[in-house]
């Protein structure tokens, strides 16, 4: 017992030694290390000129080299600054002198005078040479005044934004437009409507179906001061009107301040500024355009533009002669004769007389070219078009070819396809889209596209009040307008968007969509001024 005893302490004091060296060793190693590090330390201040062995060691093994390169945490991901320069003054453009109130670059009705005047070439559009151009900026008339709302603007404008008197003169009868103090006061008459544009429209629609959304879209030619495409506007008609800046001081002028779609133009030498298959009807009121002549290449230009089964319509001379030919000043072989050679173009081009009552008389377009095709054994002219794009319409020159419809398999198929009746061909897929003609743009696209649309013109009429309020704007441009998403956003607004679709875009020609939605539009170039004539 006590052997265990003693041999219990030892094995403890021995235990107790062990520790101690070992703590005694950690001490050393410690204190050792700790030199070294301050050693070490102190060599990093020492010149690379010194002649210490140690820096000379130290110097030439690489794994003690320390790089003195600073790290650089700056941003390499921004554009260069630009190199200083002197500041560019922005360019001033003055105001032009009063009397170009009402100058139109391209339509100037005295530099047009040097333009020949066969076919009415001088009348259609040129515009200035480089050295002709306005560096100015064009002045609103004296005394210009906002114009009034929507539908008020139907009926009246300040005539000092359209100061001219001659229409009220020279139609005086007629009741295009009236002169009362300081107001212009259009009755909503016409040369071949003295009831007046509701009551002759009344009379069209016993003929042909207005009500029921099949027409939407309609083009005037020769449109006096539009009261026609005005009153069409409540049957949910849009209608394109054009004249000429002629004689008939400011037609279309007085058109736009009233609130109703307008262009200037005529069909003179080239093609008008809109894509084939645009139109459900047409209308001629004494519009004074030649059909018969020229080989019925006007005409033949109207059916380019009208869609398959689409309407045109015809008052005035030749229609009726048989009552009005002592009025017209004209004897009754001439007035035969032109009607008989508008009839005669009209069965080329494969149209169908469906009604003359009274002083109007509508012709009806095929719903594609069977037929058409198997006729031209009897009739030889014209022949149908295989050179051009239809739809290519910017200073393209008028063909006296017929433009042929897009295939199809039956006699009862519409060509191109069939469109929906207003207001659902709105949103509908556009027949050129879905049967994939237009390359590029898929159905998916165009439901993206009008939606995307809703939220932009909800989202601006929160950062623009006068968007919203109603009746603020009445017209709209939209240079760019792609599908028109913009001017079908806004179509239960009292406005219309003329939508513009740069001929640059030819290769995606979308104006073709825009008219397939039921809206209206033009071509435009918006980088070149200038056509070489």
């Amino acid at each position: 017992m006590a052997a265990i005893t003693s041999l219990s302490h030892r094995t403890l004091f021995n235990t107790k030694n062990s520790n101690l060296y070992s703590l005694t060793l950690l001490a050393v190693l410690c204190i050792t290390f700790y030199f070294i590090g301050i050693w070490q330390q102190s060599l990093g201040s020492i010149p690379k000129s010194s002649s210490s062995a140690a820096a000379g060691i130290l110097s030439s093994d690489p794994c003690y080299s320390f790089p003195t390169a600073q790290l650089d945490f700056t941003s390499h991901h921004l554009p260069p600054d630009p190199p200083p320069t002197a500041a560019m003054p922005a360019p001033q453009f003055p105001p032009c002198d009063p009397s170009f109130s009402e100058y139109t670059p391209c339509e100037d009705a005295r530099r047009s005078l040097k333009f020949d005047r066969d076919m009415l070439i001088y009348r259609q559009r040129h515009c200035p040479e480089k050295d002709e151009l306005l560096k100015c900026r064009i002045p609103a008339p004296y005394g210009y005044k906002v114009p009034f709302r929507w539908p008020k603007s139907r009926e009246l404008a300040w005539f000092d934004n359209a100061p001219h008197k001659e229409l009220a003169v020279e139609k005086k009868n007629q009741n295009w437009i009236k002169v009362e103090g300081e107001l212009l006061r259009f009755p909503g008459g016409g040369t071949m409507f003295p009831r007046g544009a509701e009551a002759y429209i009344d009379d069209i629609d016993k003929l042909i179906n207005l009500k029921d959304g099949s027409i939407r879209t309609a083009i005037d030619t020769g449109c006096g001061v539009a009261s026609w495409g005005a009153y069409l506007l409540s049957r949910n008609i849009l209608a394109v009107s054009f004249a000429p800046r002629d004689t008939h001081v400011s037609q279309v002028q007085f058109a736009l301040e009233r609130g109703v779609p307008a262009l200037i133009g005529v069909i003179a030498s080239i093609r008008l500024p809109y894509p084939s298959r645009a139109f459900d009807m047409a209308h001629c009121s004494r519009c004074l355009i030649p059909w018969g002549t020229y080989d019925g290449i006007y005409l033949i230009e109207v059916d380019r533009i009208l869609r398959p089964g689409g309407y045109w319509i015809l008052s005035g001379p030749p229609i009726n002669w048989q009552n009005h030919w002592r009025g017209w000043n004209r004897t009754t072989d001439d007035l035969e004769q032109e009607q008989s050679r508008i009839e005669t173009v009209a069965k080329t081009l494969c149209w169908k007389k469906i009604v003359q009552k009274g002083d109007l008389a509508i012709w009806q377009k095929p719903t594609n070219h069977i037929h058409c095709k198997a006729n031209r054994m009897v009739f030889k002219q014209p022949m149908f078009c295989h050179s051009q794009n239809p739809d290519m319409a910017w200073y393209t020159k008028l063909e006296k070819c017929l433009t042929p419809l897009p295939e199809v398999s039956n006699i009862k198929e519409v060509a191109g396809g069939a469109l929906q009746k207003w207001p659902e061909r709105l949103n509908a897929i556009p027949p050129r889209i879905s049967s994939g003609s237009l390359t590029g743009i898929t159905e998916n696209m165009f439901v993206e596209n009008t939606e995307l649309w809703k939220k932009r013109v909800e989202y601006y009429k929160k950062i623009d009040y006068q968007l919203a309020e109603t009746g603020r704007y009445r017209n709209l441009l939209d240079m760019n307008a792609y599908l028109g998403g913009f001017a079908a956003s806004l179509v239960n607004d009292p406005l219309w968007v003329m939508n513009t679709v740069p001929v640059e875009a030819d290769q995606i020609n979308t104006l073709g969509v825009i008219y397939e939605r039921g809206l209206i539009g033009t071509y435009q170039n918006w980088y070149f001024l200038r056509y070489n004539q």
